[in-house]
């Protein structure tokens, strides 16, 4: 169970430093523009590229329930952004749809 406990620690840590070295390299340093708009863009592709294909094959049954979840995921990322609120309102509102219709 030890040993278990390192294998984990060491996973966790060789994957987080990567992530965190650059962060702390660039972080003081200003960013060009064409980095920042960039950046912008990526949470809009991460949305595309989770939601959109399990939307295509997850209710062929009821295709609205789809409709209805990404027309809630376009509206709340334009209208505040990020990937959290998006994703998590677009699942609740196709549950919501898929099974008020039951």
């Amino acid at each position: 169970m030890n040993n278990l406990i390192l294998i984990i620690l060491g996973m966790a840590a060789v994957t987080y430093g990567p992530r965190l070295i650059p962060f702390l390299i660039i972080s003081d340093r200003p960013r060009p523009p064409y980095v920042d708009a960039f950046l912008k863009g990526i949470p809009a592709a991460a949305i595309g590229a989770l939601i959109i294909p399990g939307v295509i094959n997850a209710t062929p049954e009821m295709p609205v329930a789809a409709i209805a979840g990404m027309a809630f995921t376009l509206a709340a990322g334009l209208w505040k952004g990020g990937i959290i609120l998006p994703v998590l309102g677009s699942v609740l509102v196709t549950y919501m749809v898929l099974y008020s219709a039951a």
